[in-house]
């Protein structure tokens, strides 16, 4: 349940869905840190929320196991660990560069993994703890010139997948959430709620946070009413 949890930690935080989990985490008295490639951006929700901010690069495995290490001493092991760090190099496959196209698998799908890989490490030997996985549209089908973020969150739905399997009976809860459609920004003005609010989802976030282990989701898909699928 959300109320055993006590520390987050959310990598590629920034003004969006991860600000909005920052919020209402700090709000229901956990400690929470932040971390991105660029802490500069993330001083008004430090401000606002008293969260700590990480510096990081989560495609870097040396960049990764510091993070960690940094957060233990910080706020404490972490309970709950969000990633939502990802990256795109959208262009016809015939054009894209492979070079950007590695990086973005890097970030989208292989941060995935360092960040889950360390988080499982902490929280095996309490049988507990919580990991959970932004995933997107891209991740269920593939849009035409968007090979990159399609490939990246293909993948992180395989790795939410395997370790859901294999961390589940070991106490740790591992969701991946399908992000299926446009969230809410500034320069993204809803009308009608065709966009995704993003204090709506970090609520489900939380709200799988709370679920009894006896009913754990897996995976959790959230849309705007308007949004064809």
């Amino acid at each position: 349940m959300a109320d055993h949890f006590r520390t987050a930690l959310i990598v590629g935080a920034g003004s969006g869905i991860s600000a909005s989990l920052t919020r209402l985490l700090t709000a229901n008295g956990m400690r929470v840190g932040i971390a991105a490639r660029n802490v500069d951006k993330l001083a008004p929700l430090v401000a606002e929320t008293k969260a700590t901010a990480f510096q990081t690069d989560a495609s870097d495995p040396a960049a990764v196991a510091k993070l960690f290490a940094d957060a233990d001493k910080q706020i404490g092991e972490p309970d709950v660990v969000v990633y939502n760090a990802s990256a795109r190099a959208p262009g016809p496959i015939a054009d894209v560069d492979p070079q950007a196209l590695r990086k973005a698998i890097e970030i989208t799908a292989f941060g995935a993994f360092l960040v889950t890989q360390q988080a499982a490490k902490r929280m095996t030997p309490h049988a507990r703890g919580a990991i959970l996985l932004t995933g997107a549209t891209a991740g269920v089908k593939g849009f035409a010139q968007s090979t990159a973020f399609a490939m990246g969150k293909f993948a992180l739905r395989g790795l939410a997948q395997s370790a859901a399997r294999e961390l589940g009976p070991k106490g740790i809860h591992v969701a991946h959430f399908v992000i299926d459609g446009g969230v809410r920004s500034a320069t993204r003005t809803p009308t009608n709620d065709n966009y995704l609010d993003p204090d709506s989802i970090a609520q489900t976030y939380f709200d799988v946070l709370r679920q009894h282990r006896s009913a754990w989701s897996l995976e959790v898909e959230v849309r705007p009413w308007v949004e064809k699928f």
